[in-house]
């Protein structure tokens, strides 16, 4: 049996485009033209009349490519270089091919050009949507770890509640988002980065403050709190802890302002460990312990589903793990 009706051999002339007399079939390009690689070193042997200097101008080493350029001759079924001991000169062909080659690799030369210029302008700078807990306590840090290693990317920081962290995301106004929430929100992809812990506070003065038993979910979850607003992280995992919250006894747009009421007296509240480590230490604000509920949640980032972070953002979400 010929090698034309045999598996392998049918195999093989599919993939370098001939059939076994050397006719041209239909196929992949990937198949039927040489690489890039092949093209250069074709290049190379044009300008320098030597395949060694063309092996040595590219770094690989001449059985290498001796070997490229006898591949390239079988998939095109033409020769394409004349050895002797005074050097390599092109065939007829080879000449032919060369010209071709030369627009091929300008073209590719220009292809490269123009992605390296997409990456530039994506590098250049980077969007941030982050929930506010972690916008105030824990992207500073990063973003100047950020900036140490790329100095010359642009940062632009959108805070503001989880809701809104999702829905900059998908109506691509930023790059990569940080949310607090008890779940992913549709349409994302995340990953934990991170984990924190609410804890009850209350000004010193308040009676909480000095509880000798711990609070019971139920009396939290029945007394009026100073609050964010709906849509936040925070708001939404005390609520699911607590399967429900009494109608807020403030509700206001960012844990600095809820923090300030608190220290101020105007109630008992609920906040980040993250964002009260310094009101503690000071007294200004009491932790009140809670006896039968976990109020633990992770921090996550967030990217819209199937478009993972790249350039800045891919550097940014590595150092939220460093």
């Amino acid at each position: 049996m010929s090698r034309s009706a045999g598996g392998t051999g049918g195999t093989d002339d599919a993939e370098s485009g001939q059939d076994p007399r050397g006719r041209h079939v239909a196929g992949s390009l990937a198949h039927r033209v040489p690489d890039l690689g092949a093209l250069e070193l074709l290049l190379a042997v044009a300008r320098l009349g030597s395949l060694g200097g063309a092996a040595r101008e590219l770094g690989i080493t001449q059985p290498a490519a001796s070997s490229r350029v006898r591949s390239m001759e079988r998939q095109l079924g033409v020769a394409l270089v004349d050895r002797s001991p005074r050097g390599s000169r092109l065939t007829d062909a080879g000449a032919l091919v060369t010209d071709w080659a030369r627009r091929i690799v300008e073209a590719a030369e220009a292809f490269d050009a123009g992605a390296q210029a997409l990456r530039d302008r994506r590098d250049s700078r980077l969007t941030v949507a982050a929930s506010m807990t972690i916008a105030e306590y824990l992207l500073p840090g990063w973003l100047v770890a950020l900036r140490s290693q790329l100095p010359d990317t642009a940062v632009s920081l959108l805070a503001g509640n989880s809701t809104a962290v999702a829905e900059r995301l998908l109506a691509g106004e930023a790059d990569l988002g940080f949310v607090e929430g008890v779940s992913v929100p549709a349409g994302l992809d995340s990953a934990v980065i991170a984990h924190d812990r609410l804890i009850v506070v209350a000004a010193p003065g308040h009676p909480w403050a000095r509880r000798r038993r711990p609070l019971r979910a139920a009396e939290l979850a029945a007394t009026p709190l100073i609050l964010r607003e709906k849509g936040s992280g925070t708001r939404q995992v005390l609520d699911a802890a607590l399967g429900g919250l009494a109608r807020p006894l403030i509700e206001l747009s960012s844990t600095t302002a809820v923090k300030a009421a608190a220290v101020g007296g105007a109630g008992p509240s609920v906040l980040s460990e993250l964002a009260v480590g310094e009101e503690l230490s000071t007294r200004r604000l009491v932790s009140v312990p809670v006896a039968d509920v976990a109020l633990a949640r992770d921090l996550r980032a967030v990217w819209p589903t199937g478009h993972r972070p790249t350039g800045p953002a891919r550097q940014l979400l590595s150092l939220t793990r460093a």
